[in-house]
């Protein structure tokens, strides 16, 4: 299997033409762009310039019409670095993003997740990057696949979740 990596996922979502989706699925991450302001947030400081060039990238593919959007599915009560996505969520809703949350408590009965239950971006319906981690939580790089069935059954997972998930704005955890 060959993975991409996070710059050319990346790339993957400013080619989408429409729309990019991504399903998050964990608790907990390891990436190393967030390690020092993760800690200094546990410490209560606030560091969120390492955003910037996400935060820039959304800002110019929503005013451009794209949709950005992402379902996180999170165990209830929270890890510490859920509380901390939830905190800075208003800096991605800000730059147009729309998220959305959904307990796992409330996941729709029978549900079973495509791929393994990785987190995956779905690109236009028609494109998955499907993320890999090692034991620690730190991803590896994105299998790309366009399977039609694969991709098709990522489609209706997204639109079953996008309903029944809570806008962030919405939901006080």
């Amino acid at each position: 299997m060959e993975l991409i990596s996070s710059a050319e996922r990346n790339r993957l979502i400013e080619d989408a033409a429409h729309d990019a989706f991504h399903l998050e699925l964990r608790d907990e991450y390891s990436v190393p762009l967030e390690e020092g302001p993760y800690e200094k947030w546990l410490g209560g400081a606030t560091d969120n310039a390492f955003m910037d060039s996400w935060l820039s990238m959304i800002r110019r593919l929503t005013q451009g019409g794209k949709t950005v959007r992402r379902v996180r599915v999170v165990s209830e009560p929270h890890t510490p670095y859920i509380r901390w996505e939830h905190e800075n969520t208003p800096l991605n809703e800000g730059a147009g993003e729309q998220i959305r949350w959904l307990p796992r408590h409330k996941l729709p009965e029978g549900l079973s997740f495509p791929l393994g239950g990785e987190d995956w971006w779905l690109f236009d319906d028609k494109l998955l990057a499907v993320a890999h981690f090692d034991s620690g939580g730190r991803v590896l790089g994105s299998e790309v696949i366009d399977d039609p069935e694969t991709v098709a059954e990522c489609v209706r997972v997204r639109d079953l979740l996008w309903n029944s998930a809570i806008q962030h704005s919405e939901y006080k955890p």
